[in-house]
């Protein structure tokens, strides 16, 4: 028998590891997903790579993933209200195995996960769009109504969120009109209210661009702004907050799901399991990109008391009955509010 070198043993050994850890996990995520602190342990845990690609907005995922080949993407995280277009698209697998007995119930979101009783995603975050604030700069008093949060008394010192559903949610909010029961008729009174917003605001502007803007002092009021724009930097700045108005604001969730068509089905799951387990949860809650509640209540145990005070833990009973979810319309009406949007943008 021939005997190879030490060193060609060694050499061959390694690259037999390497192969075996050549398994990778394609995720087409939002970039709270991007953080170290988050994958590293599935990938530690399973020996595997998870290649990740932020993406934001549904429109872009939904397009990326469209002129992809099946298997090219394991993993996708989506709005909630939009699981039924990914459906619909043919884009998400049914999803079982996945226990969401630990959640709180008000975001279980069985209606907006599944569809014709099957289960295609989980809820795996969520939290307010509302009202941000440099408490500094305004009188937090004014911040408790939407009719004074963007008011001319603060002309020029507003920054918008710029995303249409959530902003259009809040105007309906503050004209009385619920978020569920939007309809064509509104658009004229939705519309008026977003022009006297958009008629005192400096920016319409992203996530980064708004969390930057209000951060510098260039705005003092962000719009559809929460827990998620000014939580990552409580630390430095405990002067920038957010509040729930006297209103009511707009609650959003995040689902995720394994698309149809992977080549690895069991790793995939294992990686929303993993994402929605307590410790999953806990590292997503507090995610160097964005920070906001996790879906799973038992995620609180792996949360320090300062964490849960940030992400106002024990107010969520209140806030969660006193929010109202991302208005769902059909295709008709999602084309109207979006003209409505590009109008608003254009003033």
């Amino acid at each position: 028998m021939t005997r190879l070198p030490a060193l060609l043993l060694c050499s061959t050994a390694l690259t037999a590891t390497a192969a075996a850890a050549q398994e990778e996990l394609n995720a087409l995520v939002w970039c709270d997903h991007t953080d170290p602190a988050l994958i590293e342990p599935f990938e530690q845990a399973h020996n595997v790579k998870v290649n990740l690609r932020e993406y934001e907005g549904t429109g872009a995922a939904l397009a990326l993933l469209d002129q992809s080949r099946p298997g090219d993407w394991d993993v996708l995280v989506i709005d909630g209200i939009d699981v039924f277009r990914a459906v619909e698209a043919g884009i998400l697998a049914p999803l079982d195995g996945v226990s969401t007995e630990d959640f709180f119930p008000e975001v279980v979101m069985a209606e907006n996960n599944s569809v014709d009783g099957v289960m295609y995603a989980v809820t795996e975050k969520f939290g307010y769009n509302t009202i941000s604030y440099n408490a500094d700069k305004v009188d937090p008093a004014d911040m408790e109504s939407l009719a004074t949060a963007w008011s001319d008394k603060y002309q020029g010192r507003i920054s918008i969120y710029d995303y249409y559903l959530p902003v259009m949610g809040l105007a309906a909010i503050a004209g009385g009109i619920p978020t569920a029961e939007i309809g064509a008729d509104d658009m004229e009174a939705i519309g008026g209210t977003l022009s006297a917003m958009r008629g005192n605001a400096a920016s319409v502007a992203g996530v980064v661009a708004a969390q930057t803007a209000l951060a510098t002092g260039e705005v003092d009021i962000v719009v559809g702004g929460g827990e998620w724009l000014t939580a990552v930097l409580a630390g430095d700045q405990p002067n920038l907050t957010w509040t729930i108005p006297a209103e009511g604001a707009v609650r959003w969730a995040q689902s995720i799901g394994v698309v149809a068509g992977t080549e690895k089905p069991d790793l995939a799951k294992e990686f929303v399991k993993y994402i929605v387990s307590p410790e999953g949860q806990a590292r997503l809650a507090t995610s160097s990109c964005f920070w906001g509640m996790p879906a799973n209540a038992k995620a609180g145990e792996f949360l320090t008391d300062e964490q849960k005070a940030v992400l106002r833990w024990d107010n969520q009973p209140d806030y969660l009955a006193r929010t109202q979810l991302y208005p769902a319309p059909d295709a008709d009406l999602d084309v109207e509010m979006q003209d409505l949007w590009l109008e608003t943008l254009q003033q």
